[in-house]
């Protein structure tokens, strides 16, 4: 997908991505990988021995370069996490596969890149409590599913109800937002649960999954926000966990547009969000 190159492009034009602040991941630990999913899984699909129903289920056609590009993400990940703990707001050009489970992908997901940097954080001792801030337009089924039981990881996942996935998860703490939301009552949403979260369960790390699928011309939304909207949605969320002195790993989520430069833009808009509150932070 041209989008992930194109959204580079687009924060060069703007000045916010430098060579002062790129940052490239190395390769994938597949160890740490195939601790997190299940290994089996790991080794087939690098293989090329996924079957034809799980490649359906996953909507993407198996090629070497889908395998590099894939552990490639998640590594970016990983690294995004680390460098969120170092500077306060770091945030991904990719990243938030959030429909993969521990054994089989889904949804354009293969590996879920939030549950293997967190478990990666966790091991490390580098994070005690982690929040998964999930904004994506479709419910945040595989990693629900991660962390069902792990009471060190909390996931938040607002949504949209009446889209995809048609089975949804019950783990974790799924938010309704309506179908034909606007800016006005999606931020009202959000304003009026977020605080109340952080204050419950007291996260020391997050990760938020910034996906723009919630515009109102995205081809598989349901949800009509702004670019404004979106930046608005993605400056609070950020700030207010800014303010808390809680680090924070933006991965860029879904996105949908016949024209990728058009999408790229408005994935942008979380970079935009996050030098602004780190600019703010700097004068203040």
């Amino acid at each position: 997908m041209n989008k992930f190159v194109f959204l580079a492009e687009h924060l060069r034009e703007k000045a916010i991505l430098t060579a002062d602040n790129l940052f490239t991941p190395g390769p994938m630990s597949l160890d740490l990988l195939m601790r997190v999913h299940n290994a089996d899984y790991v080794r087939r699909f690098i293989r090329g021995q996924l079957s034809s129903k799980e490649l359906k289920e996953i909507g993407l056609p198996w090629s070497d370069w889908l395998v590099e590009r894939t552990l490639r993400a998640v590594s970016g990940t990983v690294l995004t996490s680390e460098l969120a703990l170092e500077y306060g707001i770091a945030c991904h050009l990719a990243g938030g596969t959030h429909h993969a489970h521990p054994s089989h992908g889904s949804g354009f997901c293969i590996f879920n890149d939030l549950a293997v940097a967190a478990f990666s954080l966790l091991e490390q001792g580098k994070a005690k409590r982690i929040m998964i801030v999930d904004c994506d337009v479709h419910q945040g089924d595989g990693t629900a599913c991660f962390f069902a039981d792990n009471q060190q990881v909390i996931t938040v996942s607002w949504h949209c109800e009446d889209n995809y996935p048609q089975t949804k998860q019950v783990a974790g703490i799924n938010i309704a937002i309506p179908k034909g939301a606007t800016d006005a009552l999606y931020q009202s949403i959000i304003e009026s649960t977020m605080p109340s979260l952080l204050e419950q369960y007291q996260p020391d790390f997050i990760f938020y999954d910034a996906g723009v699928d919630v515009h109102r011309d995205d081809r598989l939304g349901y949800v009509n926000l702004t670019d404004q909207g979106i930046f608005q949605r993605d400056f609070y969320i950020l700030k207010t966990c800014h303010e808390q002195a809680i680090p924070v790993a933006a991965v860029i989520g879904g996105g949908y547009d016949r024209d990728e430069r058009v999408v790229a833009k408005r994935h942008s808009l979380v970079h935009q969000a996050a030098k602004q509150v780190l600019d703010l932070s700097s004068t203040s």
